[in-house]
């Protein structure tokens, strides 16, 4: 890719083929706030920008208020709604140093809709494939963003359904290959990396990790978020997974998600997430409006993910590095 310009033009094709996607297959879009509290964290809260206005930390109406990570619960409220919805927006993570896979600010495409864990994987398959597809077949397209033949000949080749391992099928694979790796470790790059290559350098799925609220007799560095469901066939995983790329690697976080108003508090007052917002001064009431709409309208059984854009325009233009493939470069070395 040659520069920013090559970036926005490519941006604008994806996000451009990804809501008419969503659009087509009955979803409706919501814009969701982007100022928010801490119900805006993925994971790890301690990676959330807090807002501050001349000193004060407490300027909306005495909370603390944070830049936006996820859209996820705004659009899980909805659900019951509407039955499919999406937004696509900027993420903002306090990632702690600068290399090629990761952005301070990033955009994500979110979707949450009434289904469970396989209509959600065929869901983020259909959306991958229909991208591939778009460059692949579409040769103007192609050429507007500079793709080459050896790019739209790798794309041509993306299956409909992709590869699905488990995540416990990951560990003992990659143990199998020589990894230093243990069983409730997370997968770095270099090791997805890997095991998209065992697949033929296709999209691959790591399903069913490791339940954070399981007792495991030890501490484990894979965390997800609070809401996932256990996997009742499964004990001690829950049903999400990760979609891996080729060049992309990690570029979609999906999950089948807790609908129940009791279950989701116990498992949020249980989590890391939970710990480390008490620490940070925060309580329950950093959730309040979530939990509310769950006691007031109740919820259908769901599911959903997030697509980082960035991470797929690295697929598709066949890029190692990130940087390359963002209309501007956002990380803690560089501020616009």
């Amino acid at each position: 890719m040659n520069g920013n310009i090559q970036a926005i033009k490519l941006f604008h094709e994806i996000i451009n083929c990804v809501r008419s996607q969503f659009n087509e297959r009955g979803y409706t879009e919501v814009i969701v706030p982007r100022l928010v509290k801490a119900s805006g964290a993925c994971e790890n809260i301690n990676t959330l920008f807090e807002i501050h206005v001349d000193g004060e930390k407490k300027w909306f109406s005495g909370h603390r208020g944070y830049l936006t990570q996820t859209g996820q619960l705004y659009l899980e409220a909805f659900v019951p709604n509407f039955e499919k919805v999406y937004c696509i927006g900027p993420s903002f993570r306090a990632e702690p140093g600068v290399d090629s896979r990761h952005l301070t600010e990033f955009t994500m495409a979110e979707i949450e809709f009434a289904g469970g864990f396989d209509n959600l994987l065929e869901e983020i398959s259909e959306t991958i494939w229909g991208l591939a597809q778009h460059f692949s077949n579409d040769t103007q397209a192609a050429a507007r963003v500079g793709l080459n033949k050896e790019n739209i000949k790798r794309l041509k080749k993306v299956p409909r359904r992709f590869y699905e391992i488990t995540y416990d099928e990951a560990i003992h694979t990659l143990i199998r290959q020589g990894d230093e790796i243990e069983w409730g470790d997370d997968i770095s790059s270099r090791q997805e990396k890997k095991l998209v290559e065992l697949v033929g350098n296709q999209p691959l799925f790591i399903t069913r990790f490791p339940d954070p609220m399981w007792n495991f007799k030890r501490e484990i560095e894979v965390e997800k978020f609070f809401n996932m469901i256990p996997d009742k066939d499964n004990p001690g995983r829950v049903l999400s997974c990760d979609l891996i790329l080729p060049f992309g690697g990690e570029a979609v976080g999906a999950a089948a998600r807790i609908h129940e108003e009791k279950t989701l508090v116990k498992r949020l007052k249980n989590s890391r997430m939970f710990k480390r917002l008490l620490d940070k001064g925060g309580a329950l009431s950093d959730f309040g409006w979530y939990i509310e709409a769950l006691r007031e309208n109740g919820s259908v059984p769901h599911a959903g993910c997030g697509f980082g854009l960035a991470r797929i325009a690295q697929f598709i233009a066949g890029e190692e590095d990130i940087r390359k493939c963002v209309p501007f470069v956002l990380n803690q070395q560089n501020i616009i």
